[in-house]
């Protein structure tokens, strides 16, 4: 294995330090904590998220290959860890709490059924590894924030029962109409069914040649956003700072995956200049369902006091994500972000105090109505599940987080 995937166990419990006391603010996925009266609840937040460490002893992915993902597989896990939250706003909601022993609800083991570790869950560390390597990247080797991205991209699509759509905003830009039509494939079809017999007969037509199935016809398929940015060089520009603490405010924040470089963890908010975060640098062993499907969940909650971080440490290459349950979830994220991106560009011309904005930073992606015409759509290409012409798929979505366009520190 190469060198620079080695990484360590971080699981020695007593070492972990306690929730600092302090009378900062502690925002936990767009919720706001009182460390002083609060702390209880924090750690039942945290406790809460699904917590994917590297498991040994699991059957070998592929048939052949590795049975643990230690030293390789942090950001795959990080992966899980994202996803894993989204499924949980999906079909728990965002107040759902865990609580060791509990009789839990059938959503839950169904979630946590898809991350077991074997072949046929659907986001395994044997799926995301095998997918991967459409990616450019084989077993065992180390993913990038970006590679994570379009992996369970490409897996959500097998998911029938979350029906996700599962969108990857490249160029550091966020196309609001792109994501509609994702995530309303009806307007397509009611269009082209407009085209054809008029948009009066689109009732009609539905019933005939533009037929559409139950799930398509759903007003609006859950969206995870999935944005993949690299904040500047070897270290974090200090511009991007606020902006990226902004992202852990609002109440569709998913976190942010990221970390060091080669060692990935899962960001879920901050308190003052520290990061928060679920790490999953320690080796369990592999967890199997019993025959009437339950798991044996207390491995996979973390019931200790998260990690934190100095945020000027953060790698600067990083993927930050969104769960919009409904339309109006969506329509509030943009506004709420289009008043972040107005906060951040009136602090650079003057202080103006009824904005709340105390400090200022530069927006870390664009948020436009339509695309702009130097972007090629995804659609375009009309990929395929399989994605089997990778050719053509490498030229949209390298798999290098180096790659990323740097954010320049211009004035808006």
């Amino acid at each position: 294995m190469d060198a620079a995937t080695l990484t360590y166990d971080t699981l020695r419990f007593g070492e972990f330090e306690d929730f600092p006391e302090t009378s900062d603010p502690v925002w936990i996925l767009g919720k706001e904590y009182n460390a002083l009266t609060e702390k209880d609840n924090i750690l039942s937040d945290v406790a809460s998220r699904l917590w994917f460490t590297y498991r040994k002893n699991f059957p070998p992915i592929g048939g052949t290959g590795p049975t643990s993902d230690t030293g390789w597989g942090c950001m795959l896990r990080c992966g899980q860890m994202i996803l894993g939250e989204a499924l949980m706003r999906r079909h728990l909601g965002r107040d759902w709490r865990w609580a060791r022993s509990q009789k839990q609800r059938e959503e839950y083991i169904s979630i946590l059924n898809a991350f077991i570790d074997k072949k046929d869950s659907y986001y395994s560390i044997h799926q995301i590894a095998q997918m991967g390597v459409g990616e450019g990247k084989p077993i065992g080797q180390w993913y990038g924030p970006n590679t994570v991205a379009q992996v369970l991209k490409k897996l959500a699509v097998f998911d029938t029962w979350s029906r996700l759509v599962v969108h990857v905003a490249m160029d550091n830009t966020v196309v609001i109409e792109e994501i509609k039509r994702l995530c309303m494939p009806w307007l397509d079809a009611a269009g082209a069914c407009g085209e054809s017999e008029g948009v009066g007969e689109l009732n009609g037509c539905l019933e005939g040649a533009c037929a559409l199935t139950e799930e398509e016809t759903a007003l609006w398929k859950p969206l995870i956003l999935l944005i993949p940015l690299r904040l500047g060089l070897s270290d974090i520009n200090e511009a991007y700072i606020e902006t990226l603490k902004q992202c852990f405010m609002l109440p569709q924040s998913l976190g942010v995956i990221g970390g060091k470089p080669n060692s990935a963890h899962y960001f879920i908010g901050f308190v003052g200049e520290e990061l928060i975060y679920l790490d999953p640098h320690t080796t369990q062993p592999a967890v199997e369902p019993s025959e009437d499907g339950l798991v044996l969940d207390e491995t996979y909650h973390c019931q200790h006091p998260p990690c934190r971080m100095h945020i000027c440490e953060l790698d600067p290459s990083i993927a930050a994500g969104f769960f919009c349950r409904t339309e109006d979830e969506f329509d509030d994220w943009c506004m709420r972000i289009r008043r972040v991106h107005l906060c951040e560009h009136c602090s650079f011309v003057t202080s103006l105090s009824h904005l709340s904005c105390n400090r200022g930073g530069l927006p870390m992606f664009e948020l436009v109505d339509s695309q702009p015409s130097h972007m090629v759509s995804v659609d375009a290409l009309n990929l395929t599940p399989d994605f089997s012409d990778s050719d053509r798929l490498e030229r949209f979505f390298d798999s290098e987080d180096e790659e990323f366009e740097i954010l320049s520190l211009r004035e808006a």
